[in-house]
């Protein structure tokens, strides 16, 4: 596997740090994979692994976190906790603070004491919706709505930190790393909906901001990969690998088959097709070497690529895979020299390639179909002409004349 990704990412920026981004892509991707039974493996990397891309530091503190971090703080830090071992998680999105009328709603108050009679209801409707949180004392309430100043007292009184404000998908995240169910009314509460999955709820100082870790968790659905860097620049150019390389490992995990790359496969399908085309009679072994010769074209632009000579290396080439001598020969990217590829680790996914060859003959039928869409007929314009201002009206007699476009 890691073979695998890193001949993916050895021609890019990251690949000067060795193994680094290779081995973050392939923890994440491995963290988040689900098995859904009969063989098939899910795995979501654009729903469960979040790369968060923090400057300064050296790039070799990046590491992927068995949780999952976000750029927040809890709601009043001097009174809540900052950090909790073990903490039970409850992940709402509901608004804790007093709802305000859909439209305009006007209150006449007669007496002085109604007043105070409104306020009250408001905070008994407040309290009420705390207590049906703190009844399963939890440690941490995550809400992706507002939270009132009175709630925020309560919970403090309580001893439980508030988060609010998250996004949907982040709140997502959370429920996948520790276990937790998002709940829509605090009334539908359940014991099997509090999150006991994780191992730590910590809140850090990097830089100038605040971040929220949820990590430790057991068994983690979804994770953080946290990028560190000396400028946003290098940050970018990073994650951009780091998302190719993850998608590199995401296709062998759902899809575990090899093939050799540096133009090895396409050199043997190209010598099966020529020792078919052999085999046929009359015109109808033209495809199968035309086909053939198009294979050709990727191991040829990695011999120009390398800067070898391109006629003697295809030829070599060619007579290796021709006598089935060996199906891993093939050329390597950095030298140009004519390698074993098991050796040199260079290695493809199946489904790329398979899609490839598809891909290809597909667009090559479509093209050979569509002559008669493009046979439209237009005329050339003398240059340094100017076309006419004014659009001139067709007349009857010139509905049969050749030349449609004015001059």
């Amino acid at each position: 596997m890691l073979g695998l990704v890193k001949s993916c990412i050895g021609t890019k920026f990251t690949g000067q740090f060795g193994d680094l981004i290779a081995d973050l892509a392939l923890d994440a991707t491995t963290t988040v994979g689900v098995d859904l039974g009969q063989g098939i493996r899910e795995v979501d990397i654009k729903k469960y692994i979040r790369v968060e891309k923090v400057p300064g530091g050296q790039l070799e503190d990046s590491k992927v976190l068995k949780g999952v971090m976000i750029n927040k703080d809890v709601v009043s830090p001097g009174k809540m906790r900052r950090k909790i071992v073990n903490p039970r998680v409850i992940l709402l999105d509901c608004p804790l603070e007093y709802k305000k009328g859909e439209s305009q709603t006007n209150a006449e108050l007669v007496r002085e004491e109604d007043w105070g009679v409104l306020l009250k209801m408001e905070e008994e409707y407040i309290e009420n919706l705390c207590v049906q949180i703190l009844k399963f004392k939890p440690d941490l309430v995550i809400t992706e709505k507002g939270l009132s100043d009175l709630a925020c007292h309560f919970f403090s009184k309580a001893g439980v930190s508030a988060i609010r404000r998250l996004r949907k998908p982040d709140n997502n995240r959370i429920a996948k790393a520790c276990g937790a169910v998002i709940v829509n009314r605090p009334d539908e509460l359940q014991e099997s909906d509090v999150g006991t999955g994780a191992g730590l709820f910590e809140v850090k100082k990097i830089g100038d901001e605040f971040f929220t870790f949820i990590v430790e968790c057991r068994d983690p659905k979804a994770c953080t990969v946290l990028l560190r860097g000396a400028s946003k620049d290098l940050l970018n150019e990073v994650e951009c690998n780091l998302q190719d390389a993850m998608s590199v490992a995401r296709n062998i995990i759902k899809n575990p088959k090899l093939l050799p790359g540096g133009g090895a496969t396409e050199l043997t399908v190209s010598a099966t097709l020529k020792q078919k085309s052999s085999s046929i009679e009359g015109i109808e072994k033209w495809p199968y070497e035309a086909a053939a010769l198009a294979f050709e074209a990727i191991p040829r632009t990695l011999a120009q690529n390398c800067g070898v000579n391109v006629i003697r290396t295809m030829t070599a080439l060619q007579g290796k895979h021709a006598n089935g001598e060996n199906a891993w020969i093939g050329i390597d990217g950095n030298t140009g020299a004519i390698t074993d590829m098991k050796e040199q680790k260079i290695w493809d996914a199946y489904n790329v390639k398979a899609q490839t060859f598809k891909t290809a003959i597909e667009a090559a039928c479509m093209l050979l179909r569509i002559d008669d869409i493009v046979s439209g007929i237009k005329k050339k314009e003398a240059p340094g002409s100017q076309a006419p201002s004014k659009p001139t009206i067709e007349q009857e007699g010139d509905a049969d004349n050749e030349q449609m476009i004015p001059e």
